[in-house]
């Protein structure tokens, strides 16, 4: 039995940093119909499932099969070092990157105005 497929769906929306707004745009949906389907409120078929994997740039299996207390666990398995690998979105890393750079930009000018 698969338990709570609308909470995976919004729990792999959020880990790609996706809004709701984006992929209810892309289904041609209302914010509150899309926001309705990870509720369950509304029913999710399997067509509409695939259209939002799809959009998310994941497999609808994995989508079924997806356990957040998994993303960041450390295990002992072979071929893999014993570590869960997680592709994060471009767009992510890059905020991520850009801020790092912005804090690092910042120390720099706290040092030279204590410095003074």
């Amino acid at each position: 039995m698969i338990l709570q497929p609308e909470q995976k769906l919004k729990q792999i929306r959020e880990l790609k940093n996706l809004s709701q707004e984006y992929i209810a745009n892309q289904l041609g949906l209302s914010v509150r119909a899309y926001s309705k389907i990870e509720t369950g409120e509304t029913q999710l078929t399997i067509n509409r499932l695939n259209e939002i994997s799809r959009i998310m740039g994941v497999d609808p299996i994995e989508v079924l099969g997806f356990d957040d207390k998994n993303i960041f666990n450390i295990h002992n398995s072979t071929g893999n070092n014993g570590y869960n690998y997680i592709n994060f979105p471009d767009k992510l890393v890059q905020q991520y990157e850009q801020t790092i750079q912005s804090l690092k930009e910042q120390i720099a000018l706290m040092k030279l105005l204590m410095e003074k």
